[in-house]
Parts: structure tokens; C-alpha cells; sequence
């Protein structure tokens, strides 16, 4: 450090001296691998954790049980940081150099691929360094700290907006690993929506009168309603047809479908009754998502009426574009600086070189991205990420972190989890690679203890520098019209009494006399045939 203001000092000293604790507590939340709105074991553990540092801690907000919004301190300023834990189906994976989904676990189980359980850790123990300094000095301030689950879908940042919880806030710290050490300045990620379809077979009977074959009704030779599983599937059909109608191909719009529910029947001659099939897409703009969305509506309308079912909507989320704050970037980046590029060891390299050659590859010297060892200045990477871009595209990507944008300034930190150098063949990793990289402390624990130390710094600045918090302050109104509910505002697109989605079947982890399991049945030895 080259500030030496002691406050930041002794937040920096902390973790270093908590830093096994805190490693440890990564790898439990990886371990836990808990996937979107299911993330029960990972919550409690950041509840328990929290309540004896002397956080008060509100347990399920919003109505999202694996949700919590913390609380350290009293007064002004009020600032905070999140943690995410959700991890993603598909990607289970043992912190080994091969192939190796976690023991007892379907290969479909999830995985932490960003990951997710250094993003929240990173910023745990930020909030925890800060609020020992909060309590040593005794600093007016209230540090916020929010559990925010079900990120992969942008769930739960969009219901804490729409119920007030960001809005007595004077400033957050949003962060999440990257391939390099930067902060944000102009380019901050777009929009996500969210939507389930559902399709109902209700009135099958209806489908043929009674006399169209005397005698027959209800018999297996009459013909029966299409039901829902082809609505499901002309759904499906339709929108990969007009998927070319939504909009141009610029702005790296994208569009994607995961069926929850089949038609929830087995191969009879009866109907298939109930399907559902969700759609998530993203943009760089609100008029591209509602564009998209009135697509889809229409799509599932004749999909419907086609099959004899009705059809509905549930809307899982909606996310606005994230708003810049180029004082906070400033501020960050200076504390970044001043904590210094991560650093990894013989053991982590050794870990990357294990791997490629498992992959049959000549292992490499250096086998990350050099990115990782320099720390990046915000407007290098800004270039970067819009030489890429047409001119008129202000966003890029998506995160539910916008939402924190539009209640109080916010900046975006981002700090290296390594990614391993591409093959000289040009050839691309298996995902189980990276996956594996991130359940080994030696690999994770340097960028995460970077960032964590950088948002500890970032807070105290704001807390102990009035004139820092003055000027992210004044962006934030000249940005938004006048701050919240100002003339370039934009409101939360749920509705205050938004209910969060989490009654949807989900991707689970579930109990049975068998013990816990995936959702998916692991096959059965010897049972599956390859054709």
C-alpha cells in the first residue's frame, strides 16, 4: 500500500492475517455448488458467518429464501458492496487436472464457472475489513452487505431494486473476476430479461365432437388433442424461425431457451397437459429487449391456439442498462494501484501445466493469460472492449448489477481469476479445465484477496473522504436527471410486489431414501446403450 491512512491500513492487515479463514470459507460455497434460487446451504453459511461479526442480517429479502441484505453500523455515509454464490448446472467438476465430475455427482450437477464463489467471498471479506476499521475508529457510517442469489438468471438485484432496498444507499462496490485487473469506466453491461412460458392443455375434450366416429370417443383409436408438449415444441419451432425478425444481427443481442417442464406425462394416448419453456435474452438496449419480447408473446399466442391449449407468462426478470460513475472508477482504480496485480505461485502454474498435459499438450512455462500479472488502466480497457462495437452501442453484455447503477453511484471492479493460455493449435479448452481451476486456493486466493482489499479500500475512501462520495454524487444526479426519480431516471421494470420466481422447477439438488442427488438420475452401469 502507498496510502498509509490508517484506517485502510488495518483493513488491509486483517485480511492478511484472516486470510486461511477466509480462503477456507471459498472453498466451502464452491463445495456447496448450489445453482440459481437454490442456494440454501451457501446463504445460511454467509448468514451465520455474518451474524458473529455483529452484521444484523434480514434472512430471505425480497421473498427470496436464499436471499439476505446485512447490516453493520449506524449513520452516513451508507455504503456496501454483494455477494452472489449461485453456481451453474452442467459444469461439476473436481479441482483436479482431468476430467473428473465432483465424487457422487451427475456430470450435469453444477459447477462455479465464473466463479461465482470467489465473486462473493472477494467481497465478503472486503465488508468484513472495512467494518473493523468502521469499529475500531469509530467511524460514523453503515456498511450494507447484500446476499444476492440466482445471478446466472439476474434474479434477485431486479426484486431488492423494485422493494427500496438499495435506495437509503450513498454508494456500492460491484464486483466479479475477469481475465484482467481493471475497473469499468464507461461500458458497463445491458439488459437481461427473462420470461417462462407456460402452455395448459385444458379442455381436451373439445378438441373432437363426440359423433365424429360413433362409438369411439374416448377410445384409444380417437384422435386426441395436441396437447402442450406441441405447443412446447411450435414454440420452439416458431422462434428459431423469427429468431432472424427480432432484430438486425449488431448489438450482440443473443437468445436462449431451457425447457422446465415436458408435458409432464408419460407416452399415452391421453394429452400431455403442461409445459414450460423459459427464454432469457439480453441487449444493449430496453427498446431491443421489448422488441424481442413482443416476438416471443406472439409466438406463443399462435402456438396455442394451434394445439388447442392456452398459454401464459411469468416473467423471471428484467434488468435496466448499467449507468456509469467515472469519479467512483477513479477512486477505485487509485486503490487498486495501490494494492498491487494479483501474484501466483510455482503451485498454481504447476496446477495449469498438469493440465495441458492431460490434454496431450506440451506443458508451458507460463501457462496463464499475461493479462493477469498487470493491472489494466481503465481507459486501456475500455478501448479494448469497444474496438469491438458499433459506435452507437452504449452497453455490453449483461449482469443484474445494473440495478445498484440506478439507486446510488456504483463502480464495477474487476479483478483475474487465470484463465489458461490457448493452445498453440489454436484449439479452445474444455470447460472442465477452467472449472477445475477454480476450487484451488493457490489459483483463486491471489486476484480474490486483490479485489477484496480494493473494495475495503474503496469503502473507507468513501466513508472518510466527504469530498470522494460529493463528487460520485453529482455524476450520479447529472446522469439520472436529478438522482432518483429525476428526468433521465429509469424506475425499476418489475412492480413493487414483483413475487420472485422461486416456485419454477428449477435445476435441485434433492433428497430421497438414496441420499442426495442431481435431478438428472445418474444412469444406471451398464443400463444406457450407445446406438
Amino acid at each position: 500500500m502507498t496510502d498509509n491512512s490508517r484506517e485502510k491500513q488495518l483493513a488491509v492487515d486483517w485480511l492478511d492475517d484472516n486470510r486461511a479463514e477466509l480462503s477456507d470459507f471459498h472453498l466451502k460455497i464452491w463445495k456447496y455448488a448450489e445453482p440459481a434460487w437454490r442456494e440454501y446451504r451457501s446463504a445460511a453459511a454467509y448468514r451465520d458467518l455474518l451474524q458473529s461479526r455483529d452484521f444484523s442480517v434480514e434472512e430471505g429479502s425480497g421473498d427470496m429464501p436464499t436471499a439476505f441484505a446485512a447490516r453493520f453500523g449506524g449513520g452516513d455515509p451508507v455504503v456496501g458492496t454483494f455477494a452472489e454464490y449461485d453456481a451453474v448446472p452442467g459444469n461439476s467438476q473436481q479441482p483436479v487436472p482431468y476430467r473428473a465430475p465432483r465424487k457422487n455427482h451427475h456430470p450435469y450437477a453444477p459447477g462455479h464457472t465464473d466463479p461465482h464463489s470467489m465473486l462473493g467471498v472477494a467481497a465478503l471479506g472486503g465488508v468484513l475489513a472495512a467494518a473493523q476499521a468502521v469499529e475500531k475508529y469509530n467511524l460514523d457510517a453503515t456498511l450494507l452487505f447484500f446476499g444476492e442469489p440466482a445471478e446466472k438468471m439476474c434474479g434477485s438485484k431486479p426484486v431488492h431494486a423494485a422493494r427500496g432496498y438499495y435506495d437509503d444507499a450513498d454508494a456500492f462496490v460491484a464486483y466479479h473476476p475477469h481475465r484482467r485487473n481493471t475497473v469499468v469506466a464507461d461500458t458497463h453491461c445491458g439488459s437481461y430479461w427473462s420470461t417462462v412460458f407456460t402452455f395448459e392443455c385444458t379442455r381436451p375434450e373439445e378438441w373432437v365432437e363426440e359423433d365424429f366416429i360413433p362409438g369411439a370417443a374416448g377410445a384409444h383409436t380417437t384422435a386426441r388433442c395436441p396437447g402442450a408438449t406441441d405447443a412446447l415444441c411450435l414454440m420452439y419451432t416458431t422462434t428459431k424461425y423469427t429468431k432472424e425478425a427480432m432484430f438486425p444481427r449488431t448489438g450482440t443481442w443473443t437468445l436462449n431457451e431451457f425447457i422446465i417442464a415436458g408435458g409432464d406425462a408419460t407416452a399415452d394416448n391421453l394429452p400431455p397437459r403442461f409445459a414450460q419453456i423459459q427464454y432469457a435474452w439480453r441487449s444493449p438496449s430496453l427498446q431491443i429487449q421489448d422488441r424481442i419480447y413482443r416476438v416471443l408473446q406472439n409466438n406463443a399466442r399462435q402456438a396455442a391456439s394451434a394445439t388447442g391449449c392456452s398459454a401464459s407468462v411469468r416473467w423471471v426478470t428484467k434488468t435496466r442498462v448499467g449507468l456509469a460513475n467515472l469519479p467512483l472508477t477513479e477512486l477505485t482504480y487509485r486503490n487498486l494501484q495501490a494494492v498491487g496485480p494479483p501474484r501466483w505461485g510455482e503451485a498454481a502454474r504447476e496446477f495449469g501445466r498438469k493440465i495441458q498435459s492431460n490434454l496431450g499438450m506440451e506443458p508451458m512455462d507460463k501457462p496463464y493469460l499475461p493479462t493477469h500479472r498487470r493491472i489494466c488502466a481503465p481507459d486501456e480497457y475500455e478501448a479494448a472492449l469497444r474496438g469491438d462495437l458499433p459506435d452507437w452501442q452504449a452497453n455490453y453484455t449483461s449482469d443484474d448489477y445494473v440495478e445498484y447503477t440506478w439507486h446510488a453511484p456504483t463502480v464495477r471492479l474487476l479483478t483475474a481469476r487465470p484463465r489458461l493460455r490457448p493452445p498453440r493449435d489454436g484449439s479452445a479448452y474444455p470447460a472442465w479445465a477452467q472449472n477445475a481451476l477454480t476450487g484451488r486456493p493457490e489459483v483463486i486466493d491471489p486476484g480474490m484477496f486483490t479485489a477484496a482489499k480494493t473494495i475495503a479500500c474503496t469503502l473507507l475512501d468513501l466513508i472518510t473522504q466527504p469530498e470522494q462520495l460529493r463528487r460520485a454524487r453529482e455524476e450520479f444526479e447529472k446522469r439520472t436527471g436529478g438522482g432518483i426519480g429525476g428526468s433521465d431516471w429509469v424506475a425499476p421494470l418489475l412492480p413493487e410486489d414483483f413475487p420472485p420466481p422461486v416456485e419454477l422447477r428449477w435445476p435441485e439438488y434433492i433428497t430421497t431414501s438414496r441420499g442426495e442427488e442431481w435431478c438428472i438420475p445418474s444412469p444406471v452401469e451398464g443400463a444406457m446403450q450407445d446406438l
